[in-house]
């Protein structure tokens, strides 16, 4: 893309995007001049229709094919503006996160193979954090006296601030008892990085068979986890929303439908039908 790719980079770091965003976007750009065989400006509606069409073919993911569109509304919008009538985002289907019990976390951080794994899954579900804001926090991020963790320039960029357990405590200090970090919380190899997300979720992928839980889970799941158990306790959308760093209402209010308590207190009418003598 050449000078293309400059101005594309340029503009994306002037609106804050995040570097992975700004990596993704050149990535689908390269894709769609590599494939037309045509320079970024002199390729018509046309040819990035059907570029995206061949995505759908492919089947392609939701996510995968709005992000390629994000990409080229954003360069034919901002760096090389043109009237098109871009492509309208599909539709992701509204699947409901598959959650752990309370017994199948307990079973979960018994099996972490070391201090550090287990410090790291109960961030995970005690705040409700993703994995890439446990890695990236810093040992000041740890706020003792108020009890509260510090997550900074969590997605979309925003700060927030979530609870912190007493019984996670207990296993940060000894965790810090027994590493010493100094900057990062969970530093990789040298120091100077945060710990690799790879290594993490396989030492997950380990621990989940070790406590024999067959659902299909991730790490991300304790996140859910973390939401899921929050609204059966009694804890209102709006408190859920703002722990977990949602933008939108609608993303948290999905949990009411995966809470155990929401299905308990709602009787089936086959119950009720029983409970009718017949006429």
């Amino acid at each position: 893309m050449g000078k293309h790719s400059d101005a594309m980079r340029e503009a994306m770091a002037l609106r804050g995007f995040a570097a992975r965003t700004q990596k993704a976007y050149l990535g689908w750009m390269r894709r769609l001049v590599k494939q037309t065989r045509r320079t970024a400006d002199e390729l018509s509606e046309s040819e990035m229709r059907s570029f995206l069409l061949r995505l759908t073919d492919e089947k392609r993911s939701v996510s995968t094919i709005n992000q390629a569109i994000s990409a080229f509304a954003f360069f034919y919008g901002e760096v090389i503006p043109r009237e098109w009538r871009l492509v309208g985002y599909q539709r992701a289907p509204q699947r409901l996160p598959v959650t752990l019990s309370a017994d199948e976390v307990r079973r979960l951080l018994d099996a972490a193979a070391s201090l550090r794994e287990r410090a790291i899954m109960e961030i995970a579900y005690s705040g409700g954090l993703r994995l890439g804001e446990v890695l990236r926090l810093k040992v000041t991020d740890i706020d003792s006296s108020r009890m509260v963790i510090r997550v900074e320039r969590g997605k979309g960029g925003k700060d927030r601030n979530v609870m912190l357990a007493t019984s996670l405590l207990e296993t940060l200090r000894a965790y810090w008892k027994q590493k010493k970090p100094r900057t990062w919380l969970f530093p990789g190899q040298g120091g100077k990085r945060p710990l690799h997300p790879t290594m993490v979720q396989r030492t997950f992928t380990v621990a989940k068979q070790a406590a024999r839980i067959d659902k299909p889970v991730s790490f991300h799941s304790l996140r859910h986890s973390f939401a899921t158990h929050l609204m059966e306790s009694g804890v209102n959308v709006r408190t859920t929303q703002a722990l977990l760093g949602h933008r939108s209402l609608g993303t948290t209010e999905r949990y009411t439908h995966v809470a155990g308590a929401y299905l308990r207190e709602t009787r089936s009418p086959l119950d009720r039908l029983r409970e009718t003598p017949p006429r």
